[in-house]
């Protein structure tokens, strides 16, 4: 999709909902089909996996910060210009250190925990319970999680690799049920987020949380169900959309394979029970060279379900899979032929030579020409965690260093409900199939964005550079403007700060004159020297008095009411 048209997805929604006119890009190609219908896909990108050797600056190390974390924190930027891009990515890709586990933050004056647990202490270790505090342990997981990543304390591609293999083997909190299970399933994620794709798979189809899901605690040799069996095959590790492929008794046969399979609620495992494994002969289609899996009595049958992973995993197709998957994830969700010969391919059989190891394929797709060629930039519209996780990050919103769990997880569940707003909320796909905007053709990303969620997108942006929101903590939570300008090396220059903030909340550049019409606008108040904001911001530092303060705060939440109400601010 060329930048115009980028931009051009978002102009109905946009026109439909802003308080005010919004003036349109500068932009050449944008204003060469403004009257027209405007085709998209107007240019791809042809860049190589030959490591990257071009410019190491702003707009690369930007580029990189977005697709691996979220947001970006200027901090990260400056950090980053001392490196070289290698260096860069190694760091990105380097382990993070495991997050302490989620907190009671339930406890109240009028509810405690029938386990013991304190307010502020784990629950991960606590028994069930009752069905009470295992809702409000489930909502604390999910809250937790939030708060990871906000304020993850290491410059890692971690909690975003979760988030992919979160909406990969999707799971349904509410289904699952389980607080316990949900938070276990999560740090398998977590555990192999860099790690082996094939133990990854294993420990997924043995996870309790999945046994749960997809009904694999109820597969029986009288009465197999094939429910895991078919995503195992459709969306987890081969696909459905090419020929050969394996046919409908692949998946029946694979089903029988993983009879018996269940899961302790005394100690969140699985375990394998014999009885009520189907032991006969598995034969497979030519898809898999008609091959047999053989039936095994006893405890050994449990080896059957190795022996069922290990043949998915001789097939190329399980490598190029997940490659595209990863692919439309950090870099285009358009793959067109030369994209697949070119770098589909390779990565692939990169995967399989390597063992089926994931950080490798993303250490070379990340340091290649193609993911820091021009076309493959700001060409993503964010996700909903992108979008909210990514402001809190960027403007770096912290919360009270004295408050307890309850206050912020209240703050985090808040921002959990907004996520749903938007379409994207943690722990809730639609379905085992993972949110619409990562598969579905042709529009994948385009699906973030309708009448109901591009308002909502600027609505939180209001909300959080003007009143905020307090979530019950008796504390409004919201963008501090000078708080992220005091950051930058030259606040006090009106052309200089509007080029920073424009770099770190817009996915495409403007034109100056529309950065002109801005800064008169907002950081001016309609006056004509720069000096009426260079003399404000003067004030302001050396006097921080109400008068002031209001000043410079009034004019910098109009100027970033602006930028953010651009289509741009959606795009990374």
């Amino acid at each position: 999709m060329g930048k115009a048209n980028r931009r051009e997805f978002f102009e109905e929604f946009i026109a439909a909902s802003a308080e005010k006119q919004i003036p349109p890009a500068d932009d050449s190609i944008y204003n060469q089909y403004a009257n027209k219908e405007r085709p998209r896909g107007l240019s791809k990108t042809t860049g190589t996996l030959n490591k990257y050797t071009g410019t190491w600056s702003d707009d690369q190390i930007i580029h990189l910060l977005r697709r691996t974390m979220f947001g970006v924190r200027y901090e990260d930027v400056v950090d980053l210009r001392t490196m070289t891009m290698e260096q860069a990515v190694d760091e990105l890709l380097a382990q993070q250190t495991t997050p302490a586990p989620p907190l009671n933050n339930y406890n109240t004056s009028t509810y405690t925990d029938p386990t013991g647990v304190k307010l502020d202490q784990t629950w991960v270790n606590a028994p069930y319970g009752d069905s009470t505090v295992n809702a409000k342990r489930r909502l604390s997981m999910t809250n937790w999680w939030i708060g990871n990543m906000i304020y993850q304390p290491q410059r890692r591609i971690t909690e975003k690799m979760v988030y992919f293999w979160h909406n990969h083997f999707a799971t349904e909190a509410n289904v699952v049920a389980y607080a316990h299970m949900m938070y276990n399933h999560h740090n398998i994620l977590r555990d192999n987020a860099l790690g082996n794709f094939k133990t990854l798979v294993k420990e997924i189809t043995l996870d309790p949380a999945m046994l749960r899901y997809l009904n694999g605690y109820l597969n029986t040799k009288t009465a197999p169900d094939e429910n895991y069996a078919r995503e195992l095959f459709e969306l987890f590790t081969l696909g459905k959309n090419y020929k050969p492929i394996y046919i409908e008794d692949d998946i029946k046969a694979a089903a029988k394979i993983l009879t018996g399979w269940r899961y302790r609620t005394t100690n969140w495992t699985s375990y394998f029970n014999s009885n009520l494994h189907d032991a006969s002969d598995k034969k497979f289609s030519s898809f898999f060279g008609n091959k047999t899996i053989y039936g095994k009595p006893g405890s050994d049958g449990a080896k059957e379900t190795d022996e069922l992973i290990d043949m998915i995993f001789t097939k190329q197709e399980a490598a190029k899979f997940i490659v595209r998957k990863l692919y439309r994830f950090f870099v285009y969700y358009d793959i067109d032929n030369t994209t697949e010969y070119a770098i589909i391919v390779p990565l692939a059989q990169q995967l399989v030579d390597n063992g089926w190891e994931i950080k490798p394929i993303l250490e070379r797709l990340l340091k290649s020409e193609h993911f820091f060629d021009m076309l493959s930039m700001d060409c993503f519209i964010r996700t909903p965690l992108d979008y909210v996780v990514g402001t809190f990050r960027t403007f770096d919103i912290q919360l009270p260093a004295w408050w307890k769990s309850d206050n912020r997880y209240k703050v985090y569940n808040y921002l959990r409900y907004y996520m749903g707003l938007l379409g994207g909320e943690p722990n809730q796909p639609p379905n085992v199939a993972g949110w619409p905007a990562f598969y579905q053709e042709p529009d994948y990303y385009e699906k973030w964005i309708n009448s109901t969620t591009m308002p909502r997108r600027m609505q939180f942006m209001d909300l959080m550079l003007n009143n905020g929101f307090s979530a019950g903590t008796g504390t409004a939570i919201k963008i501090d403007p000078m708080h992220l300008a005091k950051k930058f090396y030259s606040p006090g220059d009106p052309n200089l700060l509007i080029d920073f903030y424009a770099d770190l909340l817009l996915g495409i550049g403007i034109s100056k004159t529309l950065k002109d019409s801005y800064k008169v606008a907002s950081l001016l108040s309609y006056q004509t020297q720069d000096y009426y904001w260079t003399n404000a911001w003067a004030a302001y530092i050396a006097s921080a008095t109400n008068a002031n303060t209001n000043t410079v705060r009034t004019r910098l939440v109009s100027l970033l009411t602006d930028l953010t109400h651009l289509a741009e601010h959606n795009l990374c």
